[in-house]
């Protein structure tokens, strides 16, 4: 990470520090300036930080925020740690554009996704032949029905039974069975699913369920982030 003022958005991986990459490793390594979010990364992922780099918690910042410590930085190398791989709900997109518009140097440094080290929790192959040989990563709408795009409903993926990544859902857990069991969902009470919460991270928890129970076992975790389901 050689340019000047380089901002590198790093995937953190799903939370284990000896599961980021290499090359996050590095970039983590050369940063004079990295900010993490405390909710969704492990402060052990900073281990990877050179001494002396200045750490910023973004739990509680802006996307604004954010923009204006890049703003108030122009020639430092910064280091944005995402949790997961950068490009799945990695809310990345609005700093990318940010970069083009400001002609500041950029790089998207992939990180191992949370759905990766789930299906290691479970012990599972997610494309079984004959059984499901695609995966739909997902997620229930949020306030309004217009954040999802057109023919992406939960109930359209469910129809064709493959194998779903629901993310970022656990907190409506009666709207997300709901929505995986009604027709013309192929899924029926008794197909498996999974409930894997922090996947990776020390207390990480993992309940082996059915759909027809989902809500009740997702409602028992006591968890409603860094949940993602797989049916």
């Amino acid at each position: 990470m050689s340019a000047s003022g380089l901002i590198s958005f790093v995937g953190a991986g799903p939370g284990a520090p000896d599961l980021v990459t290499l090359r996050a490793a590095d970039r983590l390594g050369q940063a004079d300036l990295v900010i993490w979010a405390s909710s969704l990364v492990p402060r052990a992922v900073l281990a990877h930080a050179r001494p002396g780099a200045e750490v910023l918690d973004s739990a509680g910042m802006t996307l604004e925020d954010v923009l204006a410590v890049y703003r108030a930085h122009p020639e430092a190398r910064i280091v944005r740690l995402h949790s997961g791989d950068p490009a799945v709900y990695g809310a990345l997109q609005e700093q990318l554009d940010w970069c083009r518009a400001e002609g500041r140097p950029f790089e998207i440094v992939p990180g191992v996704s949370s759905l990766a080290a789930a299906a290691a929790a479970v012990g599972r192959e997610l494309t079984v032949p004959g059984v499901a040989q695609s995966v739909v990563l997902t997620r229930l709408p949020q306030r309004t029905a217009a954040s999802m795009p057109p023919g992406e409903s939960l109930g359209a993926f469910a129809a064709t039974g493959c194998t779903l990544a629901v993310f970022l859902s656990a907190a409506r857990p009666a709207a997300l069975q709901e929505a995986l069991l009604a027709p013309p969902s192929a899924y029926r009470p008794d197909t498996p699913a999974a409930i894997v919460v922090r996947a990776s991270w020390p207390d990480q928890q993992v309940v082996r369920t059915e759909v027809g129970r989902l809500a009740e076992d997702l409602r028992a975790t006591g968890q409603t982030t860094t949940v993602l389901v797989l049916v």
